[in-house]
């Protein structure tokens, strides 16, 4: 990554703001620092809670609920297809790949 004073001086804003960015994204997992070496992409190997995984499925379970509604399906439609994809996915998922936990 671009030193904060870089990456300020290119997209014309306040290094302190690169520097608050720099550190949420760090804070998040998404960045990590290396002393003396600068700022690099962490790997996909972030951590979550189990609350913090509850709380991101409630927020995809909202959207995804709200769009099948209005599409006027009905829920054992829903509850079929969901059943189908889920097994798609875990029969083509490996067990040996990341995977992001929270």
């Amino acid at each position: 990554m671009p030193s904060v004073r870089v990456l300020a001086e290119e997209l014309i804003i306040n290094a302190n703001t690169v520097a608050r960015a720099y550190q949420d994204l760090v804070r998040e997992g998404v960045l990590e620092t290396h002393r003396g070496k600068g700022i690099y992409v962490a790997d996909r190997r972030r951590v979550f809670s189990q609350e913090e995984k509850m709380r991101r499925l409630d927020i995809a379970l909202d959207v995804f609920l709200h769009e099948v509604i209005l599409l006027g399906l009905t829920a054992d439609e829903i509850y079929v297809r969901l059943n189908e994809k889920l097994a798609e996915l875990t029969e083509s998922h490996d067990p040996n790949e990341e995977t992001v936990n929270e």
